[in-house]
């Protein structure tokens, strides 16, 4: 479930509201265990992915990066190389 969360950060551009709200997403699935919960819990999970995608952009709008902005399709090429070497 981990693997789907990204570095945000110090991109060009910004990542977006549905980027984070996925990051989110991804965490608070990871935490709790489970991709999907019951209708028990429901609430409670869209609560905490409400409360963890707010800190999350508050986070990722407030850092100050001296370094220039990575670029989106340069990294994923990176992590295609990467990919390839671990699963060759």
């Amino acid at each position: 479930m981990c693997r789907n969360i990204k570095t945000l950060a110090n991109f060009a551009p910004p990542a977006t509201d549905d980027e984070i709200r996925a990051s989110a997403l991804q965490f608070v699935r990871k935490l709790s265990g489970t991709t999907r919960p019951s209708r028990a819990n429901e609430e409670a999970f869209n609560v905490a992915v409400d409360e963890v995608t707010a800190a999350a952009e508050k986070l990722i709008r407030a850092l100050q990066i001296n370094a220039p902005p990575r670029n989106r399709e340069e990294e994923a090429r990176k992590a295609r190389e990467r990919a390839q070497k671990r699963y060759a």
